[in-house]
């Protein structure tokens, strides 16, 4: 089956996806995934998506797609659609979920594309809410309690919300990574979270810049010791955040700047 070109293609496997395939990825929960952002047919961080995908497979099903072949999956999907888009590649279990022949099968990849997305302009208000994702440290689907709390925070009030772990440290946000601001350096917290790919990037560019960076637990109650915070994801590199549960925080425009800069200095590839 030949792929056409399409204004935003979904590919299963490099096919194009048809009813019948989608069906049973409807309940497929047992999965993880990796969203990117496509300009002029070209991606930043490459790698630090790649890697992912790699790792939170063998940590899933002992088993992981070769980077190549993942590799090309994406190619044929940018090749497909539009110069710019938005680009989730998603690795699953043919086998679905609550059966053990899940161990060591080779997994499936579906590749959603979209329209392109820059993030909220901001600044954002978060609320903090007391909670744990289940294997932090993998994007995996199915995660309910983000799109619930993100529920709960705009019945309050706020944008979004940020996590409070059981030590009371603060730790990552909905779909986002924390970065603090204290005035010489930018502060990440230290706790059990998703080390999203902006972050990666952003953090070894920073590190190019010279700019001094710490890992730190961070508390409500540190909050006023920082001149500023953000968010990022694969959106964008940073959203001033202006206020944390009752905590006020400044919106540090020159913080964002350097953010922006350390996103600007990764360079773009044709993948």
């Amino acid at each position: 089956m030949s792929i056409q070109a399409a204004t935003n293609p979904t590919l299963i496997n490099a096919q194009p996806a048809r009813a019948a395939d989608l069906a049973p990825l409807a309940f497929a929960g047992f999965a993880h995934f990796t969203a990117l952002q496509v300009r002029d047919r070209k991606v930043k961080a490459i790698d630090l998506h790649l890697a992912r995908l790699r790792t939170a497979s063998l940590k899933l099903f002992g088993a992981a797609l070769p980077d190549e072949q993942v590799l090309h999956r994406i190619r044929q999907a940018i090749a497909a659609g539009p110069a710019d888009m938005s680009l989730t590649a998603t690795v699953y279990s043919p086998d679905g979920e609550f059966t053990a022949r899940t161990a060591g099968t080779e997994p499936g990849i579906l590749i959603r594309t979209g329209a392109p997305a820059d993030g909220p302009a901001g600044p954002v208000r978060l609320a903090a809410v007391a909670h744990e994702r289940h294997l932090p440290a993998i994007k995996h689907v199915g995660e309910g309690a983000k799109t619930y709390y993100l529920h709960r925070a705009l019945e309050q009030g706020f944008d979004d919300a940020a996590f409070v772990d059981r030590h009371g440290r603060l730790g990552e946000a909905t779909i986002w990574n924390l970065a603090f601001w204290d005035g010489h350096a930018v502060v990440w917290p230290r706790a059990a979270i998703l080390a999203g790919t902006m972050m990666g990037m952003v953090q070894r560019q920073l590190q190019r810049l010279g700019v001094p960076q710490h890992r730190r637990d961070i508390t409500l109650a540190d909050l006023a010791s920082f001149s500023g915070a953000a968010i990022m994801n694969s959106w964008t590199p940073g959203i001033a955040v202006t206020a944390l549960g009752a905590h006020a925080l400044a919106e540090a425009a020159p913080f964002m700047a350097l953010l922006n800069k350390a996103c600007d200095a990764e360079p773009a590839l044709a993948v």
